[in-house]
């Protein structure tokens, strides 16, 4: 797929959370297309300690609007000075970047899709396309508290919506992997993306149930092209960059212990 650099302009900077907050940016042309899955190399300006661009999942598409969304984890200078963008700015993006989740082909399938603390981040324009397609995909989201699950109402916009907190203030206590729906239902196909022991978790009750299964890797990069090989994973391949042969990969072909 191609890859754009483009000057994209701010039209809105929402602080969902103490730690996130989530940025809309818009074009003069037509976004290009991009898939659910696939990520951004955003330019961080006037931050004297950050020299390379941030790696940022698409959070959403609004054709409509013709805006992408960006749902920002604020953990560093780089991240920090992106939250601090205001309506009206200028950001320098490369997009779309790797590859995508594999959408069914059959729209009436039970789909899963699990998420851990920043994990929603590519969740939400997968769950819409699921939608377009004709699915009501399962959405499992996990945080510490009530306060850290995010877009609660914009996920159940697609589809069923559970939830666990490790304090119990939301939904089922504990971790998402443990929720009771994974014993009381089967799904033909589990999405997943968030902290790697998460993940690990989720692979292995996949492969125990005998489903198809795609993880979202999170791995640091700093290119986003597979140049500096900063974020390369160890698979029955051999080595491989996520940002360039991910971040989106079949559970099959990692070599995690499951």
């Amino acid at each position: 797929m191609k890859k754009y650099v483009l000057d994209l302009t701010v039209t809105d900077n929402v602080r969902l959370h103490s730690h996130y907050v989530l940025l809309k940016l818009t074009a003069q042309a037509p976004l290009p297309e991009m898939l659910p899955g696939q990520f951004a190399e955003i330019r961080v300006d006037g931050s004297p300690t950050t020299f390379l661009r941030r790696p940022i999942s698409i959070h959403f598409v609004d054709r409509e609007r013709n805006e992408v969304w960006f749902l920002i984890q604020l953990v560093g200078d780089g991240t920090k000075r992106l939250g601090e963008a205001r309506k009206g700015d200028t950001m320098n993006v490369i997009l779309p970047l790797g590859n995508s989740f594999t959408l069914p082909e059959k729209p009436s399938e039970p789909l899963l899709l699990v998420c851990g603390c920043g994990g929603t981040a590519p969740m939400l324009y997968l769950g819409q396309q699921l939608a377009l397609q004709g699915s009501r995909p399962t959405f499992l989201l996990g945080a510490r508290s009530a306060s850290d699950l995010l877009q609660l109402e914009q996920f159940a916009a697609y589809g069923e919506v559970y939830t666990t907190t490790e304090d119990g203030s939301h939904g089922e206590r504990g971790y998402v992997t443990q929720h009771s729906l994974l014993q009381q239902q089967t799904f033909d196909r589990i999405y997943a993306c968030g902290p790697k022991p998460m993940m690990v978790a989720v692979a292995r009750y996949a492969k125990a149930k005998d489903t198809a299964c795609e993880v979202s890797l999170e791995n640091k990069m700093a290119c986003g092209v597979g140049a500096c090989l900063c974020c390369v994973e160890n698979t029955h391949q051999g080595h491989v960059c996520v940002c360039k042969d991910g971040p989106v990969f079949n559970i099959n072909e990692l070599l995690w212990q499951i």
